[in-house]
């Protein structure tokens, strides 16, 4: 059994991103801006209409473990608001969205040593993401941080109208990796959703502790427990070896 590839967590194993949604500010500012497109709201009525749109997305999902698509959720807003051609709608929901992640977001960097990890892993294995998060978020702060290039694929949760820890994002990964799970590895933060989600799938893990995600899950254990992302080498390098040790008779 040898490993082949390494599917990473984004969020609170890569990047290191700090976001309050609770803000009027995100409200208002994106009812000023609806005004220059003939949309009139407060900034109470954006934020009402949203959470309810969001709901109501959700509960059609008719997943156990549900994701929101926030490009589609302005969409709907900017067609109940009477913006009827599909292609200004899109843009604009786009605009929205991002304008929405930008008043929000208070921290965005790397953890210390993700480059320098992930430049020693790419010459020797195939690398990939699977994140709980919004294409229209996820790849342009991916790109912000320098992490372009690093990883194929890039499966993320918005969409496919679920999350981590459904198997099938690791399973989407499998396939387009073309790996079956004992050649892979899963790195994340996340006890339930990452190690457990990929521990479903027969995928070996390295537990990363960071100052986000859930840090325990009922009869979960990682294979590897990687204190901070500059152990991440040193927990692959052990795998790898337990993985070339003859077997004893």
């Amino acid at each position: 059994m040898s490993i082949k590839g390494i599917i990473f967590d984004l969020y609170g194993t890569l990047i290191d991103i700090e976001t309050d949604e609770s803000m009027d500010e995100i409200y208002r500012a994106i009812a000023h801006y609806l005004t220059y497109h003939g949309v009139n709201l407060h900034r109470w009525g954006v934020r009402e209409r949203y959470q309810q749109i969001m709901t109501q997305q959700k509960e059609a999902r008719g997943e156990d473990y549900p994701e929101i698509d926030v490009e589609a959720i302005w969409n709907t807003l900017l067609w109940q608001e009477g913006i009827e051609r599909a292609p200004t709608r899109r843009r604009l929901a786009r605009v929205l969205a991002q304008l929405y992640r930008g008043i929000s977001r208070k921290r965005l960097q790397l953890y210390p040593e993700v480059r320098r990890t992930l430049d020693a892993l790419r010459p020797a294995y195939r690398l990939a993401v699977v994140s709980d998060a919004q294409p229209c978020f996820a790849v342009p702060e991916m790109r912000a941080m320098g992490l372009a290039g690093y990883f194929q694929p890039i499966v993320i949760s918005a969409r496919y109208g679920y999350r981590k820890p459904d198997r099938r994002l690791f399973e989407k990964a499998l396939a387009m990796m073309r790996l079956a799970p004992h050649e892979v590895l899963h790195v994340g933060n996340d006890m339930f959703r990452d190690i457990h989600g990929a521990q479903g799938l027969g995928i070996r893990s390295i537990f990363v502790e960071s100052n986000q995600g859930a840090s325990s899950h009922a009869d979960t254990r990682p294979d590897r427990v990687a204190a901070g992302f500059g152990q991440v080498l040193e927990a692959v390098a052990s795998l790898a070896d337990a993985d070339s040790a003859p077997c004893r008779q």
